[in-house]
């Protein structure tokens, strides 16, 4: 057998390589560093970010934004709150919208055209707040944490793409094979189509797991008890109270200087608090969402 030798680039694929290699460099760094600042940030001197000096390194290094952060008793009870609707919701959402997805891609389903059609009006029209607060209110709903769960509980956007996933990635050739051994489209979905389905599962299930985290309007719209706030509002009322605090309202101004020293700690400190489970998380998914979000991409 005859070796086929490598040829060796020439000066022209260097210098290309080199510029790729430099061009992904710049492009990861402009993502990283503005999450390495608001950490570095979070923990030096507001007036020292303010001007331009913290850049690479903290300065003037101080914890003053998470001590007022966590020696509020409210944020555990937020943090508890808001994992307790993440994990809750996510799994009603899925709960309906795979089976939703699955029976809209079967094509002997007749009434699918029909009720996709009414899915895709939901994505441009709605009753608006006042009659969607009003709704609510009816359903008995407010200042509960099923306001959490149950309302909009299919997103239409999500709705499609498992949709897409079923319809192009399940032959119907695998149905038929599973139908004449006596298998029915529930047993069918169960066993067959979920788990062949990790990717697109992997995908809704953070969409929606983010959506419920960074849920803000619902609690402040639906929700008046202190002990169902999820943790975004609470994080909003200690981001206000400092900065009523670092104005010197209501206290002496060395107080009020002093907490305006800190002020942008504790803003940088919220950020910190509020995305640092879902960057958590992210990992133990990554293989099954970098599958996922090619749903629906042109196959060669």
């Amino acid at each position: 057998m005859q070796l086929i030798h490598k040829k060796d680039k020439n000066i022209t694929d260097i210098l290309f390589d080199g510029a790729v290699y430099l061009l992904c460099l710049l492009i990861f760094l402009s993502i990283v560093y503005p999450l390495y600042f608001v950490i570095i940030a979070s923990i030096s001197d507001s007036t020292l970010v303010s001007t331009g000096q913290v850049t690479i390194f903290p300065k003037n290094i101080s914890f003053f934004g998470y001590n007022e952060i966590f020696k509020d008793s409210r944020i555990w009870t937020g943090y508890g709150n808001t994992v307790l609707y993440t994990v809750l919701g996510t799994a009603v959402n899925l709960l309906f919208t795979l089976p939703a997805a699955y029976v809209l891609s079967r094509q002997e389903f007749r009434a699918r055209r029909f009720l996709m059609l009414t899915f895709v009006i939901t994505l441009f029209f709605n009753g608006g707040l006042i009659p969607t607060y009003l709704l609510m209110k009816d359903l008995h709903m407010t200042n509960t944490m099923w306001v959490f769960i149950f309302p909009f509980c299919v997103n239409v956007y999500n709705l499609i793409i498992a949709r897409s996933f079923f319809e192009s990635s399940l032959p119907k050739e695998l149905f038929e094979a599973a139908s004449m051994d006596g298998c029915s489209h529930f047993k069918f979905f169960m066993k067959v189509a979920l788990p062949l389905s990790k990717a697109v599962v992997s995908v809704i299930g953070l969409y929606y797991l983010v959506a419920h985290w960074n849920d803000f309007f619902t609690g402040l719209i639906y929700i008046r008890s202190n002990d169902l706030q999820p943790l975004q509002i609470v994080l909003r009322d200690i981001l206000l109270s400092n900065q009523v605090f670092s104005q010197g309202a209501g206290a002496g101004g060395s107080a009020g200087g002093y907490a305006q020293q800190y002020a942008d700690q504790v803003k940088y400190g919220v950020i910190i608090v509020s995305t640092l489970p879902i960057l958590l998380v992210y990992p133990f998914i990554q293989k099954y969402f970098d599958k996922g979000v090619m749903i629906g991409s042109v196959k060669g």
